[in-house]
């Protein structure tokens, strides 16, 4: 879903990736930045169990490092396709970050106490049946990018927003959420790959 809004926002993402390489920051780069970032968000995630809350809000600011991560991992493609520097290295790297560091975040999640440990479980199992789906599809010759709504941008972005709303358990009803949507993806990509192999 997300990267049918992507497409309209490419002329944006181009002037950006040829500012962030004009820096000399390599995609693999950006792809760590992302990554590192990911760490420090799921960190604060995990701080809530610490009550901190006078000095620390860590759904709120978990939650602004998770949004940041995520414009590391746009432009990181960007800088990449900019600079002519995709690799399959690279999008073995950016891959396999993407799905360690979806771990880490329900994780810390879990740790904070911000939601069930039991439907973290859940969610980050469901949210790795997504990729699989598709990454076993393409060995299968299937082309299942853009099937289905619960890809893993839309399922960080849910969670980055719902961790920003000012009420107890936010991040627990975004977990549902990415629950329910990935279900509802695996679903889909099972069944165009059933229907087309």
């Amino acid at each position: 879903m997300l990267n049918k809004f992507r497409e309209n926002l490419q002329p944006i993402l181009e002037k950006m990736g040829i500012l962030f390489s004009s820096m000399g920051l390599s995609p693999n780069t950006l792809t760590l930045i992302g990554f590192i970032t990911t760490i420090i968000s799921s960190i604060i995630f995990g701080l809530n169990s610490l009550q901190l809350e006078s000095i620390l809000n860590s759904s709120v600011v978990g939650s602004i490092m998770l949004l940041i991560a995520g414009f590391f991992d746009v432009i990181d493609g960007s800088v990449a396709k900019i600079t002519k520097k995709t690799s399959k290295k690279g999008a073995f790297l950016d891959s396999t970050l993407d799905k360690i560091s979806e771990a880490i975040i329900f994780l810390g999640i879990a740790i904070g106490e911000l939601a069930n440990p039991i439907l973290c479980l859940i969610a980050v199992s469901s949210s790795l049946l997504v990729s699989y789906t598709r990454s076993r599809a393409e060995t299968l010759g299937l082309d299942l990018s853009g099937v289905g709504f619960g890809e893993r941008a839309e399922r960080l972005l849910i969670l980055a927003i719902m961790g920003l709303f000012p009420f107890s358990h936010s991040l627990e009803y975004g977990v549902i959420i990415v629950i329910v949507i990935s279900i509802i993806t695996v679903i889909q990509r099972v069944s165009k790959s059933l229907k087309e192999l």
